[in-house]
């Protein structure tokens, strides 16, 4: 896959000199995240560690509020911090966009930003099955990416986007809390909406996106009742729909979306995903220590992505329709020449691969013996380690 620059917007531009300081250090050591808290030293994130900032001072109350000033810029993004206690955005500083979060700690304020890539990456890139990108060429359905905060679920959205966005003459609609990956229209026509700055929420913004002709819609995140009721039927209508749910693997998704409904309506919404539902994929970040794991420019140990692939095929649409979930873990087993595959297959592979260690795949996985196995199978038989070839797409 070719990579895809990312274009400018949707973030101001970082003014203030500290500021400017700091994020071109997150940049420079190649750091995730930066933190920063009143009277505290500036706190980097690198490989999922946490460390001051060498040769900055501790950061006093002038400096935090001259920071926030910039941040908050208009009367509605204070009275959204007053009203929530915190504030979220984004900022552009050299041309590296970050997302921030300004958030009240007694009657002080903190921030965080998060670094967010200078470029559109592959799946491959990001260590996620190519097959994947056969989601794209889809006419309608749902699709979730669930995972923690923090383990590249908008990354791995972005890159499906940006390949629907350069393969079909499509009208793409976003809506995030904030826009994260601003995708300049390549052969779609995108149109990028800001929850609290172009739109009260995720659910009316996703209820009028209804009604602009939409071909592809993602949605942020979807926690609620009404705005997951909203996606399914946008989904049922005909209509391509990304989203994000924080949930530990792919089963919890479903359990998670059917949870929210009034237990009378609970049978009858997984009848609903089980039309529209296409796939779930849950992402972990785990420290890549094993005897090949690259090392960064900055000489810590990288991190490497973890994946869980469930493709709703009619035995698996059958087993969410009736609520036997349990089962579905089992389908994903023998479902790997489709593309599918569990946390424990793509944990043995990375053992086996030599990326990560043994005491941080058995640290993660619930089931050791599964995990063994499949090790085992992986070992005798290395053809195995190779994923499926991606989708073709559309002929």
């Amino acid at each position: 896959m070719e990579n895809s620059t990312l274009a400018v917007g949707f973030g101001r531009g970082a003014t203030h000199p500290k500021l400017r300081t700091l994020l071109r250090a997150t940049v420079q050591v190649q750091a995730s995240d930066l933190h920063l808290v009143p009277d505290q030293y500036p706190l980097l994130r690198n490989s999922g560690q946490l460390n001051a900032l060498a040769g900055e001072e501790r950061l006093t109350a002038e400096d935090m509020r001259m920071i926030t000033s910039e941040l908050l810029v208009t009367g509605a993004d204070r009275k959204r911090l007053e009203e929530t206690g915190d504030f979220d955005g984004a900022i552009t500083c050299d041309g590296v966009r970050y997302r921030f979060n300004v958030f009240r700690r007694g009657r002080e304020l903190c921030v965080a930003f998060r670094r967010l890539d200078d470029r559109f990456r592959s799946l491959a890139e990001l260590g996620i099955p190519e097959s994947l990108y056969s989601l794209c060429d889809l006419p309608d359905g749902l699709i979730i990416v669930a995972g923690p905060t923090g383990a590249g679920k908008s990354t791995t959205l972005a890159a499906l986007i940006d390949r629907i966005n350069r393969t079909y003459h499509s009208h793409i609609i976003t809506i995030e809390d904030p826009v994260e990956y601003v995708h300049a229209p390549a052969k779609s026509l995108v149109n990028q909406r800001q929850v609290g700055a172009d739109c009260g929420s995720f659910y009316d913004a996703l209820v009028a996106s209804l009604r602009q002709d939409p071909d592809v819609i993602l949605v942020g995140e979807i926690r609620e009742i009404n705005t997951i009721r909203t996606a399914i039927t946008a989904a049922e209508t005909g209509h391509l729909v990304f989203t994000t749910v924080h949930a530990g693997d792919c089963v919890g998704v479903i359990e998670r979306l059917s949870s929210v409904f009034p237990a009378g309506e609970q049978d009858g919404v997984r009848r609903q995903l089980a039309l529209v539902l296409r796939a779930v994929v849950a992402q972990q970040l785990l420290l890549a220590d094993g005897p090949q794991a690259m090392v960064g420019t900055n000489g810590r140990r990288r991190r490497v992505a973890l994946s869980e692939v469930l493709l709703v095929n009619p035995a698996v649409a059958n087993l969410i329709a009736t609520g036997r979930s349990a089962q579905i873990y089992s389908a994903m087993e023998v479902g790997g020449m489709h593309g599918m595959q569990t946390f424990e297959q793509d944990l043995a592979r990375l053992l086996v691969d030599g990326m990560i260690s043994e005491p941080t795949a058995f640290g993660f996985t619930k089931n050791p013996t599964v995990l063994r196995e499949r090790i085992q199978r992986f070992k005798s038989n290395p053809a195995l380690l190779r994923r499926p070839a991606p989708s073709t797409g559309k002929t």
